[in-house]
């Protein structure tokens, strides 16, 4: 594992790697590193984003909020009778197909994304059973505030390279790209692959279920 870093020092070391000190170059960091940590966002599972929210379903309501700065939902499961039942996520047509009267309910088996803040349940929950959300969470942003977060502990190089690779259309070295994106990549399977070591092969926090 690379060793620690934190916002102010990543910034030192994208106007190292990249040999720029120029003012107009340095005022343009930290978007690189906000552009960085939205594409690591996007493409990259670690065990390190995952977070678990329990609640309990709404009788009657099939719309479900999503917790605070959740990307992506990884699996859900709710318990009726004490045994545990996985929820399947489909697209939001296969499940509006599925259960086209949401005033009608039952036991849920699917769900899918509704809005960028709640998700749907179908079918409709007919009583409030109780469940666990496991997602992936979007770190707050780093800044001069704030410092330090999972990436940045235990991933450095993986938000050096990203940067890095944000940096290169502003200055214009597009030859460039290719190698800090092939750096990035491979930071970025090293941080699935410990994932996957560390769960013992279960796939299950590492993608959401087609």
């Amino acid at each position: 594992m690379a060793a620690t870093t934190t916002y102010s020092q990543l910034i030192e070391d994208v106007k190292q790697y990249a040999e720029r000190f120029d003012a107009p170059f340095i005022a343009q960091i930290p978007r690189f590193i906000a552009l960085a940590e939205n594409r690591i966002a996007a493409e990259v599972r670690g065990l390190g984003y995952v977070r678990y929210a329990s609640g309990s379903f709404n009788a009657s309501d099939a719309v479900v909020e999503k917790p605070s700065r959740w990307r992506e939902t990884s699996s859900w499961f709710y318990v009726k009778n004490g045994s545990v039942v996985f929820l399947k996520q489909r697209g939001y047509s296969y499940v509006r197909s599925y259960w086209p009267d949401l005033s009608q309910t039952g036991d849920p088996v699917y769900y899918s994304d509704y809005d960028y803040e709640h998700l749907l349940v179908v079918p409709t929950p007919a009583e409030p059973l109780t469940f666990e959300l496991a997602y992936f969470e979007r770190p707050l942003p780093l800044s001069e505030s704030n410092q330090v977060n999972w990436t940045t502990q235990y991933a450095p190089q993986l938000l050096l390279y990203a940067s890095l690779l944000e940096a290169q259309p502003f200055l214009k070295r597009s030859e460039r790209i290719a190698e800090f994106q092939g750096l990035f990549d491979r930071a970025a399977a090293a941080v699935s692959n410990e994932a996957q070591r560390r769960l013992g092969g279960d796939q299950t926090l590492l993608r959401t279920e087609g």
